[in-house]
């Protein structure tokens, strides 16, 4: 199984994942050829896609979308509520409308995430090894935790540090934004959240979504580092995923 974020950050989002013969995207929040030239790195086209999964419209999330789809025939994975919201004319999607889909070789659980979008959601993808993949979200309903319980690899938002967030120059409104119940997880919350979850069989977490004004990878690292060593858990494969630079796992 391949995982490789190609991108994370509040200027674009996308991530691959390969099982078997089965090729997925999440969000295309890059242009559409900055995404070709990635996946031609790694020896896949585009039109070899079994599917791109929408988290939510925001544009570092869909940014490249349009000039996607215009170009090329792979479906789109997103619910009734991202369609309407989006200005773009599908050639080929389908409306995520349970709690589950079937893509091929992987199993997909929908988790609703909570941020300031009509709609919004975070993926389980089940096949030999489990990948959680959660950010852009204020919080986790506590309903969700069996579901993203003990799972092989995390993909997780980390988004901001709280202290460099309130002493930043961001207006109050957006600082209260993004502390919100439908904002971004702090690195506190996100530690918090990691050091219940992860069980015996993680094998690897790639913190996600990190604020180039108001983080580092340093705090992200100690904040989670800092909460597992509190749970007793050790996890081997801890890494920050960036902005522009691929983050490369295989299990």
């Amino acid at each position: 199984m391949k995982v490789i974020v190609f991108a994370s950050g509040s200027k674009g989002n996308s991530t691959y994942i390969e099982y078997k013969d089965t090729k997925i995207l999440i969000d295309m929040g890059i242009s559409s050829s900055s995404l070709e030239k990635k996946l031609n790195e790694i020896g896949v086209t585009s039109e070899e896609l079994d599917a791109v999964l929408i988290t939510h419209t925001h544009v570092d999330h869909v940014g490249g979308l349009k000039t996607f789809v215009k170009k090329h025939n792979v479906p789109i994975y997103l619910t009734e509520i991202m369609y309407d919201e989006l200005d773009i004319n599908f050639n080929n999607h389908e409306f995520i409308d349970s709690d589950m889909l079937n893509i091929k070789d992987i199993i997909i659980d929908i988790i609703k995430t909570s941020h300031d979008t009509n709609d919004s959601n975070g993926y389980v993808l089940k096949a030999e090894k489990d990948i959680v993949y959660i950010t852009d979200t204020g919080y986790i309903n506590k309903k969700y935790f069996k579901k993203i319980y003990n799972k092989d690899i995390y993909i997780f938002e980390s988004n901001h540090d709280i202290e460099m967030l309130m002493n930043s120059k961001y207006p109050h409104y957006i600082k209260n934004r993004i502390l919100g119940v439908k904002g971004h997880l702090s690195n506190k919350d996100s530690a918090y959240y990691l050091s219940k979850l992860v069980g015996n069989n993680t094998s690897h977490i790639i913190l996600a979504h990190l604020s180039e004004e108001n983080n580092t990878e340093e705090k992200a690292l100690d904040s989670l580092y800092n909460a597992l060593n509190k749970e007793n858990k050790v996890i081997d494969n801890i890494e920050v995923a960036k902005q522009k630079n691929s983050v490369y796992i295989e299990v």
